[in-house]
């Protein structure tokens, strides 16, 4: 399996990059090989600094780099060099040696418009959808979109269901999910005409274990195993949820301290462990659905070890076979809508 990793995004680039897919190295198998992309001297220096000679790695040397606050699309076009355009044509079908998996902490929107440019989409996919794992103290969730798709239609909606079931199933291991379409309130009557129309289509998805609506509150009671939402509302409930949940740990290790330094360090095991276990960096990536091909987002500002768990997660998800998976059950979707 050939992982192309875009050391040049993320906040943290190309140090953190690096060190997180070098970390993922032991555990790849012996045919699997690790393609960075990115400045030769960075990767060059890297390397050599820990002595790093690996038949496993491959190096793509490019010369740009899109920024986190340029045009996405204007940067796909315009910087043919940078690591995320280049990254992207070669996961495209055809090419000569096809990255099988790319993954980039850098510009959202520049992944997303390279992904749909260069990989294109699924056969019966209309729009494709970041799914991203969210961590919940009654189980991880997967919400679904979190920035692809910012005004979807309720089609668009109908068929993130069918993606956000088929990767609770086949990457969480979750036997039936249950699918559910975020709103302003739980009962049938509320929210907006594309909200009603989305639900409906959803009640007449095949092979989906379809609940309803959910209220933002219902995502952390554990409610819906998935959860359907447009770009915004996604993107900004996950980075209101990271922020809350760090804040949450800050003043509580605070609160302790103040009370008895001596019960802090005893406690400080428990609250390291608690925050591990509901840190999105061990989720590592969030995919792109529906492409022609696997496309893994990180966070912008991805350390070391949510790379190691991205490139993993990428291996993990072309394993598991979803793009055929996707492809069988739109068509099926299809098959029942005519």
């Amino acid at each position: 399996m050939r992982i192309g990793v875009d050391v040049m995004g993320g906040d943290n680039a190309p140090d953190e990059i690096l060190k997180g897919a070098l970390q993922a190295l032991p555990r790849l198998a012996d045919d699997d090989t690790l393609v960075l992309l990115g400045d030769r001297g960075a990767i060059e220096d890297t390397l050599s600094e820990r002595g790093i000679k690996d038949p496993r790695i491959e190096c793509v040397f490019t010369s740009q780099v899109i920024g986190m606050d340029e045009s996405p699309v204007d940067g796909i076009r315009n910087k043919e060099d940078s690591s995320i355009t280049v990254m992207s044509k070669m996961g495209a079908p055809g090419y000569a040696q096809r990255l099988d998996a790319i993954l980039s902490a850098g510009n959202t929107g520049a992944c997303v418009a390279g992904a749909q440019m260069y990989l294109r989409r699924l056969p019966g996919v209309i729009r494709p959808g970041i799914a991203c794992t969210i961590p919940t103290f009654a189980g991880p969730v997967v919400l679904i979109d979190v920035g692809a798709n910012i005004e979807p239609k309720p089609a668009h909606l109908a068929q993130y269901g069918v993606m956000g079931d088929v990767y609770a199933h086949d990457i969480l291991g979750i036997k039936q999910p249950r699918v559910a379409l975020m709103n302003v309130g739980g009962e049938a009557n509320k929210g907006t005409a594309d909200a009603k129309e989305a639900r409906e289509l959803l009640e007449n998805t095949p092979n989906i274990n379809f609940i309803g609506f959910v209220e933002g509150r219902g995502v952390f009671d554990g409610e819906a195993d998935v959860v359907i939402t447009n770009g915004v509302v996604g993107n900004v409930m996950i980075k209101l949820a990271e922020g809350l949940s760090a804040g949450i740990f800050r003043a509580l290790a605070t609160e302790v301290l103040e009370i008895d330094s001596t019960l802090a360090a005893r406690l400080d095991p428990v609250v390291k462990s608690l925050y591990a276990k509901y840190d999105y960096h061990e989720y590592g990536g969030a995919p792109l659905m529906g492409v022609n091909g696997t496309c893994l987002i990180s966070h912008g500002s991805s350390q070391a070890r949510t790379i190691m768990n991205a490139v993993l997660r990428c291996k993990q998800f072309v394993a598991a076979g979803i793009n055929d998976t996707l492809v069988k059950r739109f068509a099926a979707c299809t098959a029942a809508q005519a």
